[in-house]
């Protein structure tokens, strides 16, 4: 094909679908409105410091080495990728703790201090999920556009037999008795936005994942993911324009024409250029894509109000800290959890109230990159769960004691002196995430993964407005995370060619 192609959005799956086109002979440009690419997966140094912004694991290696194989080249010519073990550790509200680790017989010998009997069902729950593994991940369900009725019916037979639809935190009690257990393999679709008693047990393949591909860590941070594909992307001849924001795709009747674009510093009276393209892909916020880059258009299925009708993930209160010392107590990973976790989850989902109690993930990569501080200190990036913006709450009024609460219960939990070592600070609210990323309710994930907006339920890969326009990222088919972005620049490609014969 010698058509032209235009990305808006330079996240992973901006990045991964533009590299997709490009390879397969289609003259692509990829544009981001902030200054370097990435997205949420961004970078910033402060006074030796190196902090990534957003993502801060890497699962699934080999949905990334597809990316790259798709250019003829292989990752490792690009990135350093390092294994973690364990993957997390896991501190309680009373002073236990677990070391996460895709070792099945490690696991069972930690859980065995908690419930014997959990161990033994160790194997039974790992059972029960591999088939649920096998259809997203082995027989590509993720990597597949799930714009059909047809598709819909044909996998639903597969997700009743599976029980895939029952909340994750249900499926796992069938498991599992002692209370940690049960958060430890229920957990991760909070990782992905999601309500763990909520969001359907499809994403109970995420443990699997782990225990199949291991967790891993890209050395540099890993923002070097995001200059690995920048770099693959431009060594096949691919455009890159930062610093320059999409403003609208423009289409002839109900097919695409291009991308309207403007220089991001240049005010409300810069000057407007047209980026001609045959194909465009979306990497934005879907509430953006439909009601403001093609808000000018009268949309048949995403109307204003069933955008407003979508359930938003939550978001996250995000702090960056550079630490004058370092806590080798801490893991590359670190979960501190409060005492409650239905009845927070359901304050931060349901009642969407900043509750007095909190749980935190801790990411510390100088325990595997001491390049990421300056020498004998710490660069630590400490994540709370929190509401979404329809919660109300002023984070002009709420950030500086969210932050102050923070930092007084990571001193209590045992970071002795962490407040008086504090070199470096930086704060990233709920709105943060709206006016850097144009994220709908400023949510940190996208659209909520819960049954009734998963698979053919989520906003398609393939636009149903316009003919040409395709969706990538964590809004999209399959979900959050950077496996499933990757996967959802796949599932937009396998659309982009059969469309135009690729």
């Amino acid at each position: 094909m010698s058509g032209k192609a235009v990305v808006v959005g330079g996240g992973f799956g901006g990045l991964a679908a533009a590299i997709r086109l490009q390879a397969a002979g289609v003259a692509t440009t990829l544009v981001e409105q902030q200054p370097q690419l990435g997205g949420r997966a961004g970078q910033f140094r402060d006074a030796g410091y190196v902090f990534d912004t957003g993502p801060s694991l890497i699962t699934a290696p080999h949905l990334i080495e597809d990316v790259f194989r798709a250019a003829g080249k292989r990752l490792g010519n690009y990135v350093s990728l390092v294994p973690l073990d364990p993957f997390y550790r896991v501190w309680f509200h009373d002073g236990s703790h677990l070391d996460y680790t895709a070792d099945r017989e490690r696991m069972k010998s930690a859980m065995a201090r908690f419930d014997p009997r959990d161990a033994e069902r160790l194997d039974d729950f790992f059972a029960a999920i591999g088939p649920i593994y096998d259809a997203v991940i082995r027989e590509g369900l993720g990597a597949r556009p799930f714009d059909t009725l047809s598709s819909m019916a044909a996998f639903s037979p597969k997700v009743v037999r599976l029980r895939a639809w029952e909340p994750v935190a249900r499926f796992v009690r069938r498991y599992f008795h002692d209370w940690r257990h049960r958060f430890l393999y229920s957990f991760h679709p909070l990782f992905l936005g999601g309500s763990p008693f909520r969001s359907p047990s499809i994403y109970l393949m995420i443990p699997y994942l782990e225990q199949e591909g291991g967790v891993w860590f890209a050395r540099g941070g890993m923002y070097s993911l995001v200059r690995g594909f920048e770099a693959l992307f431009r060594d096949i001849g691919g455009t890159v324009c930062t610093g320059v924001a999409a403003v609208r795709i423009e289409a002839d009747g109900r097919r695409t024409t291009g991308v309207r674009i403007v220089s991001a510093g240049d005010g409300e009276n810069a000057a407007e250029s047209l980026l001609p393209a045959d194909i465009v892909v979306s990497n934005a916020d879907v509430g953006h894509t439909y009601g403001e880059l093609l808000g000018h258009l009268r949309r048949r299925r995403w109307t204003d109000r069933r955008l407003a009708r979508m359930h938003q993930s939550m978001s996250c209160f995000l702090l960056y800290l550079g630490v004058r010392r370092q806590y080798p107590e801490l893991t590359h990973h670190t979960l501190i959890l409060g005492p409650r976790y239905e009845g927070l989850v359901r304050d931060i989902f349901d009642r969407k109230i900043l509750a007095d109690d909190f749980s935190m993930y801790l990411h510390a990569p100088t325990r595997t990159d001491p390049s990421m501080a300056p020498p004998g200190c710490e660069s630590l990036y400490v994540l709370v769960p929190v509401p979404n913006a329809a919660s109300g709450i002023d984070w002009k009024r709420e950030a500086d004691p969210m932050t102050r609460r923070v930092i007084e219960r990571l001193e209590a939990w045992g970071l002795d002196g962490l407040g008086d070592a504090i070199e470096v600070k930086h704060v990233f609210t709920p709105d943060s995430f709206r006016s850097e990323y144009n994220a709908t309710l400023g949510s940190a994930f996208g659209i909520e993964p819960r049954l009734t907006q998963t698979a053919w339920f989520r906003p398609h890969n393939r636009s149903e407005e316009v003919r040409g326009l395709y969706l990538v990222g964590a809004g999209t088919h399959p979900g959050a995370g950077v496996p499933g972005v990757i996967l959802s620049a796949a599932a937009a490609f396998h659309s982009i060619a059969e469309d135009f014969g690729l």
